[in-house]
């Protein structure tokens, strides 16, 4: 497998995982009350967008070849540590309230 297959498995696999703590967090918010579940609404919002601006990216990364692969691999590592300390902040929000 190359290096760049090996990123974009690691990659999905982080957004496969975040879509799979959505879900739960979604399912949590159902049971909460009435005055929690408008941040809880705000908070998974906040996820959603941080992992549909992933996504994006990784889907442009998985359709780059040659040098633009080489671009997008040395501009992504950087939005990713992003992404995942915005998501995970919005995740601890979310799971410090239930």
């Amino acid at each position: 497998m190359s290096e760049r297959q090996e990123y974009l498995d690691k990659l999905k696999a982080k957004l496969d995982e975040w879509d799979a703590d959505i879900d739960k967090l979604e399912a949590k918010s159902r049971e909460t009350q009435a005055d929690l579940q408008a941040q809880y609404r705000k908070q998974l919002q906040e996820m959603r967008e941080t992992r549909d601006d992933a996504m994006r990216r990784y889907m442009e990364m998985q359709d780059s070849a040659g040098e633009a692969w080489d671009a997008f691999a040395k501009g992504s590592e950087k939005a990713w540590h992003a992404w995942l300390e915005a998501f995970e902040e919005a995740r601890s929000k979310f799971t410090s309230k239930g």
